[in-house]
């Protein structure tokens, strides 16, 4: 038995990132402009500016070149003189497995740097006063997400038991019997894939605003100004370059039994079995977007005496931005032969008193070919996760087991 192994796994900046509030970050906002006297000119003005930003990048360059060879067979019995004549093989199996696993990204950005709540008051100020207040808040987050994997695999792996002879023999049986033949080469590469979830699934409901201008004396003048802007921007680009070129071969036959003189000739082969799966899995983006921060805004201006001049405005700007770009360059070239003929009794002279024909006796040939491409997936919404129909081809990856394997390592990092 000749077995081959190769095991790629990569795992670049394979991160589990919890951008959390920032040191400065509020549970709840208060401003007030209260209590002052006539003709008091106050004024009061917060700015406040969280930026998140998150770059992933991975790029993964593999080449595996696999070759393995296994024979039994190749054995001569030619110009025997009486007896019999036997070449008997055992079994020959070659196998080949190739996994890659290479380039994940997992951001997890907990809760966009929302402000939980806002008040600003302004109440029960003096005649004639000037009051004004100003806040400003900006959020700002970033997750960009690319990966690059070029992947060229190279596999070869063959099994014979025959090219066997036994010519020119003289007196008694001759007799080639072979044992299977099984070639197997299996190539199973996944790569490239995103997972960004921000601000879902955290418990976050958003901050309340409250604007309120009330009770203040006549004449006074009156002025509340806010604006809001959360801007989220989300980049996920996969480039994947895959070349497979697979070959299994099994063989039992090309045995010849030749020019031999008396008794019995025999060729009995086993069975050739050729299997070559391929399966690549490239290419899957999940995001999920939830980032509204306020949820409740409330402006109030009441009871305010004569003449007063009293002002709000709420400027509210939330942008998202989701982009999510697949190339995948795939070529797959899977060749799979098993042969149990070619086996040749040529010119032989039987036993005269006891006469028999020459027999070939041989085994199936079988090949099996198994390609499957998975790739270039995107997915928006909440829970996250790919639904990849379950593949028929014999390799030990899922892509659940891809994610499992993610959240550990995260875990370990941390």
């Amino acid at each position: 038995m000749n077995t081959k192994k190769l095991a790629t796994a990569i795992a670049t900046s394979a991160l589990l990132i919890n951008a959390m509030a920032p040191a400065f970050a509020f549970a709840e906002t208060t401003i007030q402009v209260t209590g002052n006297g006539s003709y008091s000119d106050n004024d009061a003005k917060v700015e406040q500016k969280s930026t998140t930003e998150v770059v992933q990048t991975n790029t993964a360059n593999v080449t595996n070149n696999v070759s393995g060879n296994a024979s039994t067979g190749g054995n001569d019995a030619n110009d025997n003189t009486g007896g019999d004549v036997a070449i008997v093989t055992g079994d020959a199996k070659s196998v080949a497995d190739v996994s890659n696993t290479l380039n994940s990204n997992s951001a997890d950005v907990v809760n966009c740097n929302c402000e939980d709540d806002t008040k600003v008051v302004i109440s029960g100020n003096g005649s004639e006063s000037d009051n004004y207040v100003k806040v400003k808040n900006s959020n700002n987050t970033g997750v960009y997400q690319d990966n690059d994997a070029k992947v060229s695999n190279s596999v070869e792996t063959k099994a014979s038991t025959g090219y066997n002879d036994a010519n020119r023999n003289t007196g008694g049986d001759t007799t080639i019997i072979t044992g299977d033949a099984k070639a197997k080469a299996s190539v199973s590469t996944v790569a490239n894939a995103n997972e960004a979830s921000i601000g879902g699934g955290n418990g976050h409901d958003g901050g309340s605003l409250r604007a309120i201008i009330s009770g203040n004396g006549s004449y006074s003048d009156n002025d509340i100004r806010i604006y809001n802007n959360n801007d989220t921007t989300l980049v996920q680009g996969n480039d994947a370059d895959i070349y497979n070129w697979v070959e299994a071969k099994a063989k039992t036959g090309s045995n010849d039994a030749n020019d031999n003189t008396g008794g019995d000739v025999a060729i009995s082969t086993g069975d050739a079995l050729a299997i070559a799966d391929v399966d690549n899995m490239v290419n899957f983006n999940a995001a999920d977007l939830d980032c509204g921060c306020l949820t409740d805004v409330k402006v109030k201006i009441d009871g305010n005496g004569y003449e007063s001049d009293n002002d709000v405005k709420v400027k509210l700007n939330d942008e998202k931005g989701l982009f999510q770009d697949n190339v995948d360059y795939t070529r797959n070239e899977v060749d799979a032969k098993a042969k149990t003929g070619y086996n040749e009794i040529e010119r032989s002279t039987g036993d005269v008193e006891h006469p028999s024909d020459p027999v070939i006796v041989t085994g199936d040939a079988t090949t099996h070919q198994n390609v499957s491409n998975t790739g270039n997936a995107n997915v928006i919404g909440s829970g996250l996760g790919f639904h990849i129909p379950e593949l028929n081809v014999d390799v030990d990856f899922d892509l659940s087991l891809f994610w499992a394997w993610l959240n550990a390592s995260s875990h370990t990092s941390n």
